[in-house]
């Protein structure tokens, strides 16, 4: 199928010719495309994928404008080859490859990505734990069972659970580092049990079980797990688990002791979307997250926009059948109207749910949050908070934060004339939508305290949000003006008095600019104390972090440990704070070369998407994140109390 897509030449924004999409079964299987890394050229015009790279993919990557969501070519650099095919043929990239023919992919890939080096396997295989180490013991009880540490979605941690009090983390030291190959960016925690660690290596293609006290290898198993995992018992006699989402839209669960896989299944309604968020066990059963990728599908003018929808899914954790499947609209129709492209178009669309939902287990009902609409007509559960029966999947009730907000990427932000100009698919631009791709980017948090219970949530506005168990406003407050990329991007934490609020305002100017952590009542919604965050580009930081001046806010969602709060910022740097009164407590760099534990060198960068966590004594990061013009990174830091 021949079409367009938008894409920019030497700084302009123009349409390209392209040729129908591929999977990545075909481009690896097809032409070989996962041993093409091994050769990686540099950058010489006699290399077939330099001038494929020119054409496609320069005018975003080579020179990343200030708010962009290009990722630079140094960071591309660092992907595998079989990242770099995932993301043109089924990921975020799927509309630029569309755009490309199988050799112009194979090429631009050979081009790109890193060679698989002499180590192979070699960072799993020379680090396996002596056989006294090797054992996973399940006995204990997880240190968090997923993204939200528990079910509540509160990211809260006693000194207990995390092996770490508030002194503790006052005079933290490296333990040890554990640095991934072929990897550009760490969007997913891990799950302690015990003395292990089990962490998905996405970009490396494996769910590794490390042991905590040195890093050593426990098992390792293939799958691409591209977000956090979750923990739980796959049926009320089944095996201990760690479950998690890949980037082919696969859920796999994989059994604590042994990494067997155990089932691996497609819970997806729509199988063009990908599994962005965070699974979470309820009992014997597990809700999935569901996302919609249409929001950069647009940017191809030839693209029928748009179609795909958000939901959440209910699977029997015994064996993975999906019971139930909540869908944020009903399926999309034509519009009876095309583009200037001639093109038809469709809609209600849009709504994807990117992070983990929370579970009431005692009420009975999954929570959880959505994006913007991608195309008209605009619907009531987009940028809203949504409460879902959890035996029978029916909605009990929606609160939406912000109205008719259809934005997808060809769109500008804020307005018809901001910016670049609408593409094609942004049809809709001047019939009344705010264009501001305000979505809650984090998953609601269940907050129970002084005979209360109140759902939160931040917005990428930089609201905050508190509604009763009837979806009813409470209160609401607000920091700063908002981004498409935060505000409060990947989610807030609570403990039993507070709500901490981490902004992210990146490339913000001064005067507005927001960025920094906050810490309100969670009963009142009044703020109890703030911190704002500075730049730091001195001491080498701006040769470490070329993008600190501008993006030093905090994305990553923080972690609540004792009496401490533990949040990452978008330059690398980890602070820690007395919880009660805003005290910084520390400060660490993580924007600094590693060696690692495994023999392999790396380097921190930024710290986004995933938050830290803590188990078994020891408070761990993981750095690197190089979506949205951020600084690559391939370090998981491991930080124990000085000793």
């Amino acid at each position: 199928m021949t079409g367009m897509f938008w894409g920019k030449l030497m700084g302009v924004w123009k349409p390209f010719a392209s040729v129908g999409a591929l999977t990545v079964a075909t481009v690896l299987t097809g032409i070989g495309v996962a041993n093409l890394a091994q050769a990686q050229a540099t950058d010489v015009v006699e290399h077939p994928g330099k001038a494929v790279y020119d054409q496609f993919c320069a005018g975003c990557h080579s020179a990343p404008e200030a708010g962009s969501r290009a990722a630079a070519v140094a960071s591309l650099r660092k992907m595998s080859a079989q990242t770099l095919t995932a993301a043109l043929t089924t990921g975020v990239m799927k509309p630029i490859g569309d755009g490309m023919d199988r050799r112009q992919i194979r090429d631009v890939v050979s081009y790109l990505a890193a060679p698989e080096g002499p180590q192979g396997t070699g960072w799993i295989d020379d680090n396996r734990c002596p056989a006294d180490r090797q054992a996973v013991n399940l006995t204990a009880r997880p240190a968090q069972v997923g993204f939200g540490v528990d079910t509540d979605n509160t990211r809260r941690m006693s000194a207990a659970q995390a092996g770490l009090n508030t002194r503790d983390l006052a005079k933290l030291e490296v333990a040890w580092s554990f640095v991934m190959p072929r990897t550009s960016g760490l969007r997913g925690q891990g799950v302690v049990v015990g003395d292990t660690l089990f962490y998905p290596a996405g970009q490396a293609g494996y769910v590794v079980a490390l042991d905590t006290q040195t890093g050593c290898v426990k098992w390792a198993t293939p799958g691409g797990v591209r977000a956090s995992l979750a923990y739980g018992r796959l049926g009320k006699d089944g095996p201990w688990a760690v479950v998690g989402g890949d980037g082919l839209g696969q859920l796999i669960a994989f059994e604590a002791k042994t990494g067997k896989v155990a089932w691996k299944v497609d819970p997806r309604h729509d199988k063009t979307v990908p599994l962005s968020g965070s699974p979470i066990f309820a009992g014997d059963k597990i809700v999935v997250p569901i996302s919609a990728i249409d929001v950069a599908n647009s940017m191809r003018p030839t693209f029928e926009c748009c179609k795909a929808h958000g939901a959440v899914a209910l699977l029997n954790a015994a064996d993975g059948k999906v019971l139930w499947t909540w869908h944020t609209m009903p399926d999309a129709k034509p519009l009876g109207r095309k583009t200037s492209q001639g093109v038809e178009t469709y809609g209600p669309s849009g709504a994807p749910i990117w992070s983990s939902p929370s579970v009431d287990l005692k009420a009975g009902v999954v929570y959880a949050s959505t994006g913007e609409n991608t195309s008209p007509p605009a619907t009531n559960t987009s940028d809203a908070m949504v409460a879902i029966d959890l035996a029978t999947g029916r909605q009990r009730w929606v609160f939406q934060a912000l109205e008719n907000d259809v934005w997808n990427m060809s769109c500008p932000i804020g307005s018809p004339t901001g910016g670049r100009p609408p593409g094609p698919n942004c049809f809709f631009a001047a019939e009344g939508s705010v264009l501001r791709d305000h979505d809650f980017g984090g998953g609601p948090v269940i907050w129970r305290g002084r005979g209360k219970t109140l759902i939160l949530g931040g917005q990428k506005s930089g609201d905050v949000w508190a509604l009763d168990t009837h979806g009813r406003k409470v209160w609401h407050t607000q920091f700063g003006k908002g981004t498409a990329l935060g505000g409060v991007h990947w989610g807030i934490a609570a403990d039993e008095k507070r709500v901490y609020v981490p902004i992210a305002d990146p490339n913000v100017p001064e005067k507005d600019n927001a960025a920094g952590l906050y810490a309100v009542d969670a009963a009142t919604g009044k703020v109890a104390w703030s911190w704002k965050a500075t730049p730091d580009c001195a001491n080498g930081r701006q040769a470490r972090v070329p993008s600190c001046a501008g993006k030093f806010g905090i994305s990553a969602p923080p972690v609540v440990i004792d009496g401490a709060v533990v949040v990452g910022g978008l330059d690398g740097r980890v602070y820690v704070f007395e919880a009660a009164s805003g005290k910084l407590l520390a400060t660490h760099d993580t924007a600094v070369p590693f060696q690692g534990v495994n023999k392999v060198a790396g380097a921190g960068g930024s710290i986004d998407a995933a938050g830290p966590f803590a188990g078994g004594g020891l408070l761990f990061i993981g750095s690197g994140y190089a979506s949205f013009g951020q600084q690559a990174g391939n370090v998981l830091v491991a930080y124990r109390p000085k000793r």
